[in-house]
């Protein structure tokens, strides 16, 4: 009589981290970066019409790397958990902070009890207004949850990233000319090639833009900022 087959519940965990860290890595990096005036978020992405940052709400972005159909989702969620918040307390009860302990719950519980986890990594961003600090979440594809401070990376190669930008940062949160500037070297030093203005998606929360503070920029916007 065969023996049952059996695989530690370790082994089933290890092998599912595994297989989300492949789907990850095989994105482009995406990078938020406090800049004087706000929060820049800036991705290789050479897709005009497949956004990887996003509005989510007032004073809240969104960046995902890894599998775009799942990220997407996501968003969306966060949209409707948003707007579903305001609607029934008030704006300001919509946080960051709030939304990506949402996150991190569903991303926890999907990759502990389904066979198949999410091969993404999602950013939540909120910019600080009337005096309050910026706020930068990274949730990973088994729910884990970092609190970031002046930068966070997330897909491709995020940690050989990060390590370029921690090379160059000052502790200061530089203007926002400097701060894309450190982001298109890191992310073209990283990925050993030139990337074009028209390869990028860039946006930015700004603190003191009267009403809703996200504001994509145009490739014309981005080419004058890296040419200063």
């Amino acid at each position: 009589m065969p023996m049952p087959y059996y695989v530690s519940p370790e082994q089933v965990m290890q092998d599912k981290a595994e297989y989300a860290k492949k789907g990850i890595a095989k994105g482009r990096s995406i990078i938020a970066m406090e800049y004087a005036d706000g929060i820049l978020l800036t991705a290789d992405n050479p897709s005009a019409s497949l956004h990887k940052v996003s509005e989510i709400y007032d004073c809240i972005a969104f960046a995902g790397a890894g599998k775009y159909s799942e990220f997407e989702n996501l968003r969306k969620a966060g949209i409707r958990h948003a707007d579903l918040k305001g609607f029934m307390y008030s704006r300001e009860d919509v946080t960051g902070r709030s939304l990506a302990n949402g996150y991190s719950q569903s991303l926890g519980t999907i990759f502990s009890q389904e066979l198949k986890p999410l091969e993404v990594e999602i950013l939540v961003v909120q910019v600080g207004v009337n005096g309050q600090p910026n706020e930068m979440y990274r949730i990973s594809f088994d729910g884990s949850i970092i609190d970031e401070r002046n930068f966070a990376v997330i897909g491709g190669k995020s940690d050989a990233v990060q390590t370029v930008l921690k090379e160059k940062s000052s502790g200061q949160a530089p203007p926002l000319e400097t701060a894309l500037s450190r982001c298109v070297s890191a992310l073209e030093q990283t990925a050993n090639l030139k990337l074009p203005p028209e390869g990028l998606e860039v946006a930015v929360l700004e603190r003191h833009r009267v009403g809703r503070k996200f504001r994509r920029l145009p490739v014309a916007d981005i080419r004058l900022l890296l040419s200063v």
